[in-house]
């Protein structure tokens, strides 16, 4: 079976959000174990054979998961730690507690999959970790669509890829030290797949796609020439989406791997290796965003390997779990934006039609489809002359020490003041207004009556809680981009094209088809009616450029920096309209400046200078009082910690707590100083954290910032919880606070 045409992943929540319905009701017990899993296995089988009936020559498989692939990979070879095992659950309820966490067993840290916006759960591993192949759900998988009748080609992450990821249970400790042994457990797998008749498996090394030590580099060509090297084998492709692989590419071709998969998307690949007793499988379609695919263009790419290759296969230039899956369901979009789009199911048949015309030549039919004159982006020079105009002056904002005391005579705060992150719980009574509004079983005026009800009442709970600075809960949004997409020209929203974000959590990605402007506010009716109904200060809260670029798929025809710094004229707008209206403090969320920084160091400042020119841009209109918030979360941010102190923000809250405080370090050493909340409650996790617990968290990070600029936070925002779990939280959240702030001298 030689590759031909496929593609390097599938969504796997289900078209309708199945497995995320599914996975929720078990959690609340309105389902058991078995009806989870027939569900899965519905997923599954209507993968393969939709992906089979659409043409593609290879299939993969083990593409599913109940929660996060790297979590299975940790399963998979027995790496889930002792205190989850300890709970003495069932082994589907181990693994989702090490998702999710339970009361005496925190969950494993979350964080950022490389550049996307897809979190995965981050494996802990230390010397007395024993790595060994402990499940089969590849083989079971493998075995469940054989049975329909369909060859697939099993999907793993692969050995290297898997330990880089992962994180030292103690200092000192190198996770690929366990290299040996896992790669012992990988070729047991890999026989037992050929035992069942695989022909092929898939190996994804995404992180070489990055930069790397020789010492890993080193790794990665030992790993393939031991798995190469066994006797009765699967042929294996090997993968490094996401960038060009670098000097992996050289190490890889001198391995005896059969295939290897180049992202000819994101890299340009100007020279190849020789690779001629090799297949390579070029990535043409997009994998990461929703554009129809240059087919011209794409074949162009995928021709060019031919001279290089034994043999040239058509594929996604990633894994499709980025995307949403079809887009024929989409029948509200503008046509003009519509025809400029493609989805899941659209780009395998791109795949298919591109295989086709490689292999057999492009005949006129082809070539007029491929030439095919889509319709132009949305135009608007009133915002390119404005940004034409921008200088240096309009991302400066007076000095910190003078805003900083401006801020204190206008607000008044103690010291370890406390706040949360901006949203509450998203209860069912909000959604179902929102939907009856949708329905128009819902007027504008019973609507914002709902709205109002609950902002009153989320308002004097805080009050009552005793937080110093209030929000006012976001009951009106949906998500925190897509809400302010709806009221951005340039932007066109979907109904229903969801996109794995973690676990269950799924979102609506925007998209950016034009040049974006803002008709009119957006937020300052909703703040100003919260102000209004408290003395204490209510801040207003915006999504960042950064975030909105990152968390929409955006228009590929101009550079992302223009696209970012007409979003920051908006939300610039929206702070001057904030100000007006009487809100005193700002928070423009950037949770995903770390998300966008390249993965090679050699791209990374342009991107920097760019991304925190954008938020100064959004922010430096506001006059000095008026105290400027951020907030970053689930990325290693101790990377770009310079990069954050450059956004110039009076405050940043940043998640810590599932990293137990990782940060401070990072702090302390870089001299940031501004205000700062590193998190001290995991909103990612059922469990209530209790006050001495967060007074310990509290007391580690006294030790690093000064106790004027520290802020009492949690990680995140709160709508994914419920009150059952928000209310004790945020009271041992303000007493471990006053508790701690009553030892201050």
């Amino acid at each position: 079976m030689t590759i031909g045409t496929t593609v390097l992943g599938y969504p796997r929540i289900g078209p309708r959000r199945e497995l995320k319905r599914a996975v929720e009701r078990y959690w609340a017990a309105k389902i058991d174990a078995p009806d989870l899993q027939e569900v899965a296995r519905d997923l599954r089988a209507r993968t393969w054979t939709e992906l089979r009936d659409a043409g593609l020559d290879s299939i993969p498989s083990n593409t599913f998961s109940f929660y996060d692939h790297v979590l299975d990979t940790a399963e998979l070879f027995g790496a889930i730690p002792r205190r989850f095992h300890d709970l003495d659950l069932s082994p589907l309820n181990t693994y989702l507690a090490a998702a999710r966490g339970r009361d005496s067993a925190p969950a494993l840290e979350m964080t950022k999959w490389f550049d996307t916006n897809y979190h995965y759960l981050v494996p802990e591993l230390g010397p007395d970790t024993s790595l060994r192949l402990a499940g089969d759900k590849p083989v079971v998988e493998y075995h469940e669509a054989r049975e329909l009748g369909i060859e697939t080609r099993p999907v793993l992450l692969g050995p290297v890829t898997f330990l880089l990821l992962s994180k030292p249970d103690q200092n000192g400790f190198d996770p690929l030290d366990l290299l040996d042994d896992l790669l012992a457990a990988y070729a047991e797998l890999l026989g037992r797949l050929h035992a069942e008749g695989a022909e092929w498996v898939q190996l994804d090394e995404p992180a070489f796609a990055a930069d790397r030590t020789d010492a890993e580099l080193a790794a990665l060509g030992r790993a393939y020439d031991l798995l190469g090297a066994v006797p009765e084998r699967p042929k294996l492709l090997v993968t490094g989406y996401y960038g060009d692989l670098g000097s992996a590419l050289e190490i890889l071709a001198t391995t005896p791997v059969e295939a290897i998969a180049l992202d000819l998307v994101s890299a340009s690949y100007d020279t190849v290796p020789a690779l001629r007793e090799k297949t390579v499988v070029a990535g043409v379609v997009d994998g990461r965003n929703v554009w129809r695919t240059d087919l011209r263009a794409a074949l162009a790419k995928a021709a060019a390997l031919i001279g290089s290759a034994g043999e040239v296969a058509v594929s996604t230039s990633s894994t499709l779990l980025h995307v949403p899956y079809d887009l024929d369901v989409e029948t509200r979009l503008e046509p003009e934006v519509r025809a400029r789009l493609a989805f899941a199911r659209q780009k395998v048949a791109e795949v298919v039609r591109l295989g086709a015309a490689l292999n057999k030549g492009v005949d006129g039919a082809w070539a007029d489809g491929a030439a095919e004159e889509l319709p132009a982006p949305l135009h608007n020079d009133e915002v390119r002359a404005r940004v034409a105009a921008l200088t240096e002056a309009d991302r400066v904002r007076p000095l910190y020490a003078d805003r900083a005391a401006a801020q204190q005579r206008r607000l008044n705060l103690p010291p370890l003041a406390t706040t949360t992150i901006g949203s509450f719980p998203q209860t069912t009574e909000i959604r179902t207004a929102r939907a009856e509004l949708r329905n128009e079983t819902l007027d504008e005026g019973g609507y914002l009556k709902r709205m109002r009800d609950e902002i009153a009442r989320v308002i004097a709970l805080q009050e009552e809680i005793g937080l110093d600075v209030l929000v006012h809960g976001e009951p009106e949004r949906n998500d925190m981009v897509q809400y302010f997409a709806d009221f951005l020209d340039g932007f066109a929203s979907t109904e229903f094209a969801w996109v794995q974000s973690y676990g269950s959590r799924c979102v609506r990605p925007p998209i950016i088809h034009g040049d974006v402007s803002r008709p009119k506010p957006m937020t300052v009716d909703w703040a100003s009616y919260a102000q209004s109904l408290s003395v204490k200060p209510v801040k207003g809260m915006l999504t960042g450029p950064v975030t909105i670029l990152a968390w929409s798929f955006v228009r590929d025809d101009q550079p992302l920096a223009d696209t970012a710094a007409q979003v920051a004229l908006a939300l610039r707008d929206e702070i001057a309209d904030l100000e007006a209206a009487g809100i005193s403090i700002v928070q423009v969320d950037e949770p995903a400046l770390r998300e966008l920084l390249p993965l090679r160091t050699v791209d990374q400042a342009s991107y920097l200078e760019w991304s925190v020119g954008a938020f100064r841009l959004a922010t430096a209109g506001a006059v000095p009082s008026t105290q400027i918030h951020t907030h970053l979360c689930y990325s290693e941010f101790g990377e770009v910690i310079n990069a954050i102190d450059d956004l110039d923000a009076d405050v940043t809250t940043i998640e810590a707590a599932r990293s137990k405080m990782e940060i401070l370090t990072d702090l302390r050493t870089s001299g940031f100083g501004r205000g700062v909340g590193p998190g001290v409650y995991d909103i990612h996790s059922p469990r209530v954290p209790g006050e001495d617990e967060v007074t310990s968290l509290l007391t580690a990070a006294v030790d690093a910032v000064p106790a004027a600029r520290l802020w009492v936070n949690p990680d995140c925002g709160l709508k994914t919880r419920g009150y059952a779990e928000v209310e004790p939280a945020l009271r041992n959240l303000v007493a471990a606070a006053r508790r701690v702030r009553a030892t201050l001298p």
